[in-house]
């Protein structure tokens, strides 16, 4: 296989990624078509790491470092996407490093080892870049949140965090029936569900009733993740088992939060 099909299908990901990066779509494939350029003219030069989507995605960071000018930061927000105008705006909110982080390991799916060796920089500072771009990500964003959750000190936990992020607490519910009730009484901006209810009710079913009448981001804490990785409905962007990490709960909340509309 050639070196050019095997680029092939990660093109359309670096181009997104750069779009993400720079704000603006015809700059972000400016960087792309440098990078390929450049790949083109020296292809002895470009790495010969065992993963060629990370090699691409450095040989972009090395373009695009040593061209871009003091302005760059200053991103332009050019698309008729409401949802999309709102992301770029808090993308362009955060300094460029971790932006960096923020976009390869959330957006792209990199580990924080390969996203390190893309930046050229170490595991750790890509972990601390991450926490400064969620903490700044959470001073930009507060939102009500409905929890439905029926064990209550599970609850009680859940809801010390989303305060101590600076969110409200619309209210709790054990059951399908309270939780579409007060997701209709409080119109909640994030929802934090689990699937096995007080009542032998569903999560799922609650979740599903309340999508039809707003939208608004779920995540899914729930002990029992095989029932939504069945591949039979859509499955959901957010999902965290139990027992949890709090800092996943917070991450979670803080990616759903900056990814959605609002």
């Amino acid at each position: 296989m050639s070196l050019g099909q095997e680029l092939a299908p990660h093109l359309p990901f670096l181009r997104r990624y750069s779009r993400a990066l720079n704000g603006e779509q015809a700059r972000g494939d400016a960087y792309v078509k440098a990078t390929l350029e450049a790949i083109i003219a020296a292809p002895d030069e470009f790495g010969t790491g065992s993963d060629i989507k990370v090699e691409l995605y450095r040989m972009f960071h090395i373009i695009w470092s040593s061209t871009r000018d003091d302005h760059d930061d200053d991103m332009d927000i050019a698309t008729d996407d409401i949802r999309e105008q709102i992301v770029q705006s808090r993308l362009g909110s955060l300094p460029s490093l971790p932006r960096q982080a923020l976009l390869l390991t959330v957006v792209e799916g990199f580990s924080h080892s390969d996203a390190a060796i893309i930046i050229d920089s170490d595991v750790a500072t890509v972990g601390d870049l991450v926490n400064q771009a969620m903490r700044d990500i959470e001073d930009q964003i507060t939102t009500d949140v409905l929890i439905i959750e029926d064990e209550p000190i599970i609850a009680m936990d859940i809801e010390t965090i989303v305060e101590d992020m600076g969110h409200k607490v619309a209210g709790i519910a054990a059951t399908r029936d309270e939780a579409v009730a007060l997701a209709a009484k409080t119109s909640p901006g994030l929802i934090l569900a689990d699937i096995q209810l007080a009542d032998n009710s569903s999560g799922i079913d609650a979740v599903a009733d309340i999508l039809n009448e707003i939208d608004v981001p779920v995540i899914f804490i729930t002990a029992f993740p095989e029932r939504l990785l069945t591949g039979e409905r859509l499955e959901p962007v957010f999902l965290i088992t139990k027992p949890f990490q709090r800092d996943s709960v917070r991450a979670a909340i803080s990616q759903a939060l900056f990814f959605h509309q609002g």
